[in-house]
């Protein structure tokens, strides 16, 4: 048994603050919460000296097989597939060491993500946990094909879901539009149709699985809300009439405001293909305006990055919560996103997310306080998993 004193706790689901915080850990998970209590004679005892502790954050949206370089595609295409994996390893590592207890991949290679989700299961793999969504299905020379499994027509697309299914994945993940990182395809341009996507949604809700859209344009957002999908994976071009439609149905807003960030940060100067930081410079504004709207107006939201994107670097998740408190977000709603919305969107809030009683002890220590001012978020001091200090 494990008790910690002496510091603040964010308690995301009521979205306050408790000053002088108590928190009891038995067999992995919190046992008592809150302040004002006796401390059992036989609990070892941690005073965490005035920090501040939050939830095991969720990173809703990872690439743990790209490596954030200038062109991840092309590199990972040139390279040995067992360095592809010990960097994807590595790359996790990272992120635990980051704060990011729990990661969706929503798309890798040769379905390694399955294996990387094994590893850590068993402890070979010290990282997060993960839910992973092997092989993205997208149309044929659709965004990410380089990636995914390539499917045409409502029978080829329920198949491809099918597939995944059968491997084993978490989530099933189906492309509604056009990208960034895809040279030849528009942003905002729809792809797979709305009949097309509902097949594979049917599926992965058949077998009790979640659905994710990389939906940028307006017309592919609502059709993969039409569609039933559980999360929005960018939304760049939101309207006032596609939020209510989120609204209405549940959907969340996974909005990886870094990703299009890093493109126009780092530019063809650093070796970034110019066709992705031309179309990211034409989408940025509107990638922030859009998030804006979507969080005013209430939407469900859930922290995600893209990591492993050109210079969005595991690691380097929660600069994440910088841009959505930028955008207009406060923080303590960001760092709900970014806990118990992750969560939620996942389907595991009952045992994670926040730190209530009975939940599985995820958290992290950090000197500071991100509730005040976000930036403390990257003062990470300790994480830990299931009660136990990892990094």
């Amino acid at each position: 048994m494990q008790a910690y004193k002496n510091f603040k706790l964010i308690d995301v689901k009521n979205e306050k603050v408790i000053s002088d915080a108590i928190l009891i850990i038995e067999d992995g998970k919190f046992k008592r919460v809150g302040s004002n209590f006796d401390v059992p004679d036989d609990a070892e005892v941690c005073d965490l000296e005035g920090q501040t502790v939050i939830p095991g954050i969720i990173d809703a949206h990872i690439h743990s097989l790209s490596d954030a370089s200038n062109d991840p595609h092309q590199q990972r295409e040139n390279e040995n597939d067992a360095l592809t994996v010990i960097k994807a390893e590595h790359a996790l590592q990272k992120a635990l060491k980051a704060g990011i207890t729990y990661v969706r991949d929503l798309g890798g290679c040769n379905y390694y993500d399955l294996g990387l989700r094994e590893a850590e299961k068993k402890g070979f793999l010290k990282g997060p946990r993960m839910q992973v969504a092997g092989k993205l299905i997208t149309m044929t020379g659709g965004h990410g094909y380089r990636m995914g499994r390539e499917a045409d027509g409502i029978g080829d697309v329920r198949k491809a879901a099918r597939e995944q299914l059968k491997a084993g994945v978490d989530v099933v993940k189906i492309m509604a539009t056009g990208g960034v990182m895809t040279e030849g395809v528009e942003p905002g341009s729809p792809q797979l149709s709305l009949k097309e996507m509902r097949a594979a949604v049917e599926e992965a809700h058949k077998a009790g699985k979640k659905t994710a859209s990389h939906a940028q344009g307006t017309i592919g957002i609502q059709n993969a809300i039409k569609a039933g999908i559980d999360s929005i994976e960018h939304g760049i071009f939101l309207d006032k009439k596609t939020v209510e439609m989120m609204i209405e149905k549940g959907t969340f807003l996974v909005a990886t405001l870094v990703a299009p960030y890093w493109i126009v940060e780092y530019g063809v100067e650093n070796g970034i293909p110019a066709y992705a930081v031309e179309k990211a410079k034409k989408v940025i504004n509107s990638h922030h305006a859009s998030f804006k709207l979507a969080q005013q107006s209430g939407v469900k939201i859930a922290m995600g990055t893209d990591a492993g994107t050109p210079f969005n670097k595991h690691g380097k998740n929660t600069y994440e919560l910088k841009l959505m408190v930028k955008a207009g977000m406060s923080p303590m709603k960001a760092i709900k996103a970014s806990t118990l919305g992750g969560a939620e969107l996942l389907g595991i809030k009952e045992e994670y997310g926040s730190i209530e009683e009975g939940k599985y002890a995820d958290m992290v220590v950090i000197k500071g306080d991100p509730h005040e001012n976000i930036e403390d978020i990257f003062e990470v001091v300790a994480v830990y998993k299931s009660g136990e200090k990892v990094m």
